[in-house]
């Protein structure tokens, strides 16, 4: 039988006498679209350090394609299949569209930090750059220093950077935060190209963002898992319409 593509059991996370995570348990299967949902300070945040080895946990395991990562540091979580995208835009902005991405490419294809190649010469590296930046929609900003991107193309960006790595397993936290409605359109559409065969864990506020992407969504609330399945099964559950989303917040979503 196949490992999930990740497995949460038992997962706590203290901090001191507070209780972020408390026993969360959870499987998502290779391929899969899974939002996780839940009001402010349900634990989404610490949930996500938690998988990509930000934060350690109290008690309770991470495992990665069947393999324990609960104590690994996040960039060997990366080395093993995971890759990540923060809240808040977290580019370079000091450097330009495509040497954003090239790092994330020089980094997957094992070439460390040397200050005296020149990286211009390695052709496979220019490459997958340039495809990367031509499947988001970037190639023709290139060259522009990051930041003068616009906010939506900035979160475009480091989508870029999240999959430059490769990484089978795709963690992206609000990545439609701050967008307009068209903006969003696009970004959702980006998404579900850019992970096209990868599986995909999102924490999002967007109720249309989120029942119109996942598979599965799981609903957390003060650090638990109250409720996990397709999303007509989460429109339709009562303790999701109590602890979160309300009548009102599921008007005119499809």
């Amino acid at each position: 039988m196949t490992a999930p593509a990740l497995k949460l059991t038992d997962l706590h996370k203290s901090f001191g006498p507070a209780k972020i995570i408390q026993g969360v348990n959870l499987e998502i299967e290779k391929g899969e679209r899974h939002a996780i949902i839940g009001p402010n300070g349900a634990g989404k945040s610490t949930l996500f350090n938690l998988i990509s080895g930000q934060f350690w946990p109290t008690s309770g395991s991470v495992e990665l394609n069947g393999q324990d990562i609960s104590r690994m540091k996040p960039h060997e979580v990366n080395r093993r299949g995971l890759s990540r995208s923060f809240q808040v835009s977290n580019v370079f902005t000091n450097m330009t569209v495509r040497e954003n991405v090239r790092c994330g490419v020089l980094y997957s294809m094992g070439h460390g930090y040397s200050f005296w190649r020149n990286v211009g010469n390695l052709r496979e590296v220019q490459e997958k750059t340039s495809a990367i930046l031509e499947h988001v929609g970037l190639i023709d900003k290139a060259n522009l220093p990051a930041a003068l991107l616009p906010y939506a193309d900035q979160r475009t960006l480091e989508i870029a950077i999240t999959i430059a790595g490769g990484a089978g397993v795709i963690l992206l936290d609000e990545p439609t935060a701050g967008m307009s409605h068209s903006e969003t359109d696009r970004a959702v559409a980006l998404i579900e190209k850019a992970t096209e065969g990868k599986t995909l864990i999102i924490v999002e506020h967007d109720m249309g963002v989120v029942f119109g992407l996942a598979d599965r969504i799981s609903v957390l609330v003060y650090g638990e898992i109250i409720a996990t399945g397709r999303p007509e099964e989460i429109r339709g559950d009562p303790r999701v319409r109590e602890a979160y989303l309300g009548d009102e917040n599921l008007e005119g979503v499809a």
